[in-house]
């Protein structure tokens, strides 16, 4: 299930002694928030009877939902307004650090280098290409921009050409309900075809005719269970069926070998996968199974020459990597190339023609390893921070010897490297400019490691300004995720910075549940281990706070979606060890949603945090689900942010999170529900929206703390 000093300063004292004010017991009538109606709902489950006096918010077509969701942003906004001097000023701030017309690094397919630009002013990307050299003429063939005007909401779903490079399939969401609408460009005449494909998702690969690609659309929960074939020009009521995935745990994803020979198609659940072929140059042939589905056996495939190469979880927990013939790569055949390693994690690979590159993560920290496939050496790519991320960037045509990646720390802006795989050296393409005399040799990046409840050491990383005193009274804002096996790993922010000369320590837990320390550590944090994941975060801010970096007074903690969970969580367990909380889109009500399998991803998640119809996970997920421990006690303050669109994490889920919060706390502390009415689970779109969010959040969390400057 991701914001004139010195009249603004004047202004920001003034509004501070307002809102202090508002968030102690002494609040002006015109702030006072709204209370939700209470309507029991009776529910039962094993015997045990419970009683949800807020179920009634889950019915978006009842106006008196709407009513209410638009009273507590009413509300939100006015206890918000007078710290808009402050919003104004970090918006500025950090817009200010930001190059605003500026260009990606060039990716050459073909004759084409393909990149995107933005302009001043314009909050979508641009997307062109020059033929031939970069210095011929520029090609706009997707503006953002002009496709997102007169849309409140607007993203761009998938947006792939066609292998002549003629034609543009792209898909559009204005509602932010992740249901695209997908359209096909004659990117030589500039021409729409007629056809609109409603109903898809973020799949979509070309054949090798040019004319034909194949898309999924999605059922009413939401997942991608058919696979369709398209020819381009035709009408789409008359697309055919290739694929419809019956079983409700699996979706259908859509990729494409880098050689171009093969399209596959990844049917996938939380923990086990099936792959199926096609000849690209085939469109109208069968697709063929790799494996058939093998409960908790994960696999992706590559294809090099006349074998396939298989990256697969069978009998190695943290992957390795296997080949097969193509004529026959089922299992029984594969023949292993790479061992799998206790203390390695086989993230990915990239194939080359000449070379095989594997992502791997050992000890926390991304490494590159790499074998050329003529000479049969194999290196690894280096990097010093202790503590950094390496993300896998588009490298362009097969035939090439240029991997390109990009590097980033908590320090290092993102960083783009063409690395020369055959002579072993990297050329910086570019680096993230970040305007306003940014020194990345004034600040201080660490890796801490704080002792969980079981012994377990969980890394923490960090970043301060140079000159901190480790005296307990620094603000600290701790970051969280830890769900899906998805790594928090660190990189760098030009918005942080707002936090960092503020005299702010960001941190990252990087708690059980993610895979940052190896596929064991995703296994500890799901299912009947979930709770780990929590008293992981909480161990992390007893460490922060025991090393006086901060304490509970001054400690703001964060996270989204599955980190929005988290986030609940340890509110709900330990509310006296955080100042501030920031769940948003946050998944606070599990038992309710994951009793009911008409939702999104219900049923697909079962395997990640179990079936309250199953009674021993029914008990388990009783003993953490935020929504259902919410108690008569003190709460930190918090701003809770949900999207009316959300298909993720429905609305409701913090509307009655904070709805539960309001009759139940017995503290002073404000309580914000902050719903976007025109969004969903990701929120603002554009990059001006994304500012704007984070400066109405930092000023919240300033307003809290007392911070005026």
């Amino acid at each position: 299930m991701n914001r004139k000093d010195s009249i603004l300063n004047c202004r920001w004292i003034l509004a501070l002694t307002v809102s202090l004010a508002l968030a102690t017991s002494v609040v002006a009538a015109d702030f006072k928030p709204p209370v939700a109606r209470i309507v029991p709902h009776t529910d039962t489950l094993f015997g045990d009877v419970t009683v949800d006096n807020y179920f009634w918010l889950r019915h978006k077509e009842d106006p008196e939902v709407i009513k209410y969701l638009q009273a507590e942003n009413a509300y939100a906004d006015s206890v918000m307004k007078p710290t808009e001097a402050m919003q104004k000023k970090l918006y500025d701030e950090m817009l200010g650090r930001i190059k605003e017309t500026d260009l990606s690094v060039p990716v050459k397919h073909d004759n084409y280098y393909y990149y995107s630009r933005t302009e001043q002013g314009r909050p979508y990307p641009i997307i062109c290409r020059k033929k031939g050299s970069l210095e011929a003429p520029e090609e706009v063939i997707l503006d953002i921009n002009k496709l997102a005007q007169g849309h409140d909401y607007f993203a761009v779903g998938v947006s792939e050409v066609s292998p002549d490079q003629q034609l543009m399939a792209y898909s559009t969401d204005t509602a932010g309900s992740e249901r695209f609408v997908l359209r096909v460009k004659n990117l030589a005449t500039g021409e729409l075809y007629p056809e609109a494909i409603t109903n898809t998702y973020y799949a979509l690969e070309w054949a090798a005719d040019n004319a034909t690609f194949f898309y999924t659309v999605q059922d009413s929960a939401s997942r991608a269970y058919r696979l369709y074939r398209h020819k381009v020009g035709s009408d789409p009521t008359k697309d055919a069926l290739v694929y419809e995935e019956p079983d409700e745990a699996y979706s259908i994803e859509l990729d494409r070998t880098k050689d171009r020979a093969y399209i596959l198609m990844n049917l996938v659940s939380e923990i086990t996968s099936e792959v199926r072929y096609l000849k690209s140059d085939q469109p109208e042939g069968q697709f063929t199974v790799v494996h058939p589905r093998q409960h908790g056996m994960e696999y992706d495939v590559e294809h090099h020459d006349n074998r396939f190469i298989i990256r697969t979880n069978d009998n190695a927990r943290n992957f390795k990597v296997v080949e097969a013939p193509e004529s026959n790569p089922s299992k029984a055949n594969w023949k292993e190339i790479i061992p799998g390693s206790d203390s390695t994690l086989i993230r990915r690979i990239e194939l080359f023609k000449d070379f095989m590159v594997v992502y791997e993560r050992k000890l926390g920290l991304d490494q590159i390893r790499i074998t050329n496939f003529k000479t049969n050496e194999t290196h690894d790519v280096s990097f010093d921070e202790p503590v950094y991320t390496i993300r896998p960037g588009e490298s362009g045509d097969f035939d090439s010897k240029l991997l390109r990646f990009s590097y980033t720390s908590l320090v290092t802006p993102s960083t783009v490297y063409d690395y020369d795989m055959e002579a072993r050296q990297k050329e910086l393409k570019k680096q993230q400019e970040v305007l306003g005399g940014y020194d990345p040799k004034a600040y201080q990046e660490e890796r801490l490691w704080a002792k969980a409840p079981d012994g377990v050491m969980v890394p923490i990383s960090l970043v301060y300004k140079k000159g901190l005193v480790k005296d307990g009274n620094n603000p600290t804002y701790l970051y969280g995720y830890g769900a899906y096996g998805i790594s928090s790993d660190p990189s760098f922010s030009s918005t942080r910075l707002s936090l960092l000369d503020r005299g702010f320590v960001y941190a990252i837990a990087h708690v059980r549940g993610g895979a940052e320390m190896g596929r064991q550590w995703y296994e500890d944090g799901r299912l009947l281990h979930k709770k780990n994941t929590f008293t992981d975060f909480i161990a992390c801010a007893e460490h922060l706070i025991a090393q006086k970096y901060t304490s509970s007074s001054k400690l703001v903690i964060d996270g989204a979606s599955a980190g929005g969970l988290l986030i609940g969580a340890v509110v709900t367990m330990r509310p006296d060890l955080f100042k501030i909380a920031l769940p948003t889109v946050p998944f606070v009500d599990i038992i309710n949603t994951m009793s009911d399998p008409s939702l999104p991803a219900t049923v697909v998640e079962y395997e990640e945090w179990g079936n309250p119809g199953v009674k021993e996970d029914y008990e388990y997920m009783k003993t953490y689900s935020p929504y259902d421990n919410v108690g008569k006690k003190a709460y930190p303050t918090m701003l809770v942010r949900g999207g009316l669109s959300d298909p993720r994490v429905s609305y409701w889920e913090p509307a009655k999170f904070t709805a539960k919060l309001r009759v139940m706390k017995t503290d002073n502390n404000l309580l914000l529900l902050k719903t976007n009415m025109e969004s969903g689970h990701f929120g603002s779109t554009g990059r001006y929206g994304a500012l704007k969010d984070a400066a109405y959040d930092y000023a919240f969390i300033f307003m809290t703390l007392g911070i005026t400057k």
